[in-house]
């Protein structure tokens, strides 16, 4: 399987005199953990299919320093987003497409602040653009009817106003999008967000992902749908907690996508 993925990089593109239409920012979490590489792989699928002229930076990728400033680390985050844009800017990027909001939102809201700046998207609004252009074709497939609930990460909806691009891919699936009471501008954090990811949460009665969890589980979902991977880390912790795993699955909108296609 993964050798059928053609992920170009930008030193590969450059050193042949060419210029992709977009940058694909993997960001550590899909560079990294486990769970978040199928996401990326399942993006990188659809780009191929849909002969999206792409590459990413791959070794010469950093973090987005998104952890560092939520932890207050100004300096540390000065340090990692002044290196990125060298790099970006020495490619002459002016195109980005990340799969996590919390790089959206940083180098979309921060890096132009320090030298960066790019027209940022999230993957959602990205797969959206392709599908209104017909360069990728949803017929639903194994979703027609299946019950979807939709988790907002904190950082693409209340921080960037992107609540309709994931669940327009949702109901073009033929699926049944299902609201829970927290949600769009009510949504709730999955308890990952401000760099609490990396670290056991202070003691208190309940653990915010267990109630996003209970929340979820309220809508009586066949699939809770992420558009992050640490929501989606978080969403699949709660599930494991509650013992429904084997009942429900947390996908990123990408994964939905690729499966959907793949039909």
């Amino acid at each position: 399987m993964e050798s059928e993925l053609k992920v170009p990089t930008m030193a590969e593109l450059s050193a042949a005199g060419q210029q992709p239409e977009v940058l694909f920012w993997v960001g550590c979490a899909g560079s990294f953990d486990d769970r978040a590489k199928r996401i990326t792989k399942a993006f990188v699928k659809i780009l191929n299919r849909a002969k999206v002229s792409f590459a990413v930076l791959g070794t010469e990728e950093s973090c987005s320093g998104d952890p560092a400033k939520r932890a207050g680390n100004e300096f540390l985050f000065q340090m990692q987003a002044v290196s990125n844009i060298e790099v970006l800017n020495a490619y002459e990027i002016k195109k980005v497409v990340t799969a996590c909001p919390h790089c959206f939102n940083t180098m979309r809201n921060e890096y132009p602040d320090l030298g960066g700046k790019y027209e940022v998207m999230h993957h959602t609004q990205f797969l959206g653009q392709l599908v209104e252009e017909g360069k990728i074709t949803l017929e639903g497939g194994k979703f027609k009817g299946k019950r979807i609930t939709y988790h907002d990460p904190c950082y693409l909806g209340r921080a960037n106003n992107v609540y309709e691009a994931p669940r327009d891919l949702i109901k073009k699936l033929d699926a049944e999008l299902v609201e829970m009471k927290n949600c769009k501008k009510k949504g709730l954090c999955c308890g990952a967000g401000g760099a609490q990811m990396f670290k056991e949460p202070e003691r208190g009665d309940k653990d915010v992902n267990i109630e996003r969890t209970e929340q979820a589980l309220e809508t009586k979902p066949d699939i809770i749908a992420a558009a992050c991977p640490f929501c989606n880390t978080m969403m699949t912790d709660g599930i494991k907690n509650k013992e429904k795993e084997a009942i429900i699955t947390v996908q990123d909108i990408a994964e939905l996508i690729a499966n959907a296609e793949e039909l």
